[in-house]
């Protein structure tokens, strides 16, 4: 029995596989398919990190001193720098939505452009649809017109106001530019010489004036009022001068006080001023400007 015992011993320690040796490098060895190392391998200052995903060394390739440490995250760039999928907290965030805190302004809500509030209708001027239903019909069947746009009209009104004192009182000539502002309802323009005169102690582009162009519903506004408002206000009138025309169909007329048109509050002028209306049209007498203006209301004295 005992000698049947020892060769069973025998036999058995025979069997066992021989011991491993000690592998030099702490770790140093073949990779494994995948790019994942043995569990047991160790780097000289710690634990040897994983190798990168997806990355696989050739079969049988030798790496010195051990397989390189593989970065952190498995492929994906550390905190602060640009990741490709989520880019980090604090950066730009594309795609439309609302950008985060510290960041750029945040966008716009829906993306849609802000409404436009509606213009208001604008009336029609009473003189141009006056001019436009009667005084044009009237017109043509007078002088006998073979196409409409024959029929005279008016072209602009230029309304403007000659300061020669400001040289010595600018606000003369900023009274002038305001109360031309009332009166038109535009903003004017200050004129300036264009030459020089000794005499009048003037150098070429000296302040001097102002004046304003009026055209379209201005024009037909200014005209309403300038006809049946302001000037029946003029001490002992009697008319304007039929014949203050310039053969070209343009006519002019001055007033001296401004204080006609209601819009002017006479406590609060610098000074009494007078100014130039030039009324512009298409007639190309005189005869056919008069009549146009005659209809329009221009109280001509007879």
């Amino acid at each position: 029995m005992a000698e049947e015992q020892k060769a069973v011993e025998q036999a058995a320690a025979a069997d066992k596989p021989a011991g491993e040796p000690k592998r030099k490098g702490g770790g140093q060895g073949e990779a494994r398919q995948g790019g994942r190392q043995p569990e047991a391998a160790k780097d000289k200052g710690g634990d040897q990190g994983e190798a990168r995903q997806g990355g696989r060394q050739p079969e049988g390739a030798k790496s010195k001193g051990g397989a390189k440490p593989a970065k952190e995250g498995g492929g994906q760039k550390p905190e602060g720098g640009k990741a490709k999928e989520g880019k980090p907290e604090g950066g730009k965030a594309k795609g439309g939505g609302q950008k985060p805190e510290g960041g750029a302004k945040p966008a716009k809500e829906g993306g849609k452009p802000k409404e436009k509030a509606p213009k208001l209708p604008v009336k029609e001027p009473r003189l141009r649809v006056l001019y436009r239903e009667k005084i044009a019909k009237a017109l043509r069947e007078e002088f006998a017109y073979s196409s409409v746009q024959q029929v005279p009209k008016l072209e602009k009104i230029v309304v403007s106001m000659g300061v020669g004192e400001a040289l010595v009182n600018k606000k003369l000539l900023e009274a002038a530019v305001k109360e031309l502002a009332q009166i038109t309802g535009l903003k004017p323009v200050k004129t300036k010489a264009k030459k020089s005169i000794a005499n009048f102690k003037v150098r070429k582009g000296n302040e001097i004036g102002a004046m304003v162009t009026l055209r379209g519903y201005h024009m037909y506004e200014f005209l309403d009022r300038l006809a049946n408002v302001a000037l029946p206000r003029v001490k002992d009138f009697r008319g304007i001068n039929p014949n203050a025309f310039d053969g070209r169909g343009n006519y002019a007329i001055g007033i001296t006080e401004q204080i006609i048109f209601p819009e002017i509050d006479y406590d609060k002028i610098e000074r009494v001023s007078g100014m130039n209306i030039a009324i512009c049209t298409t007639a190309r007498t005189d005869r056919e400007a008069r009549q146009l203006l005659a209809a329009l209301g221009m109280p001509f004295r007879k």
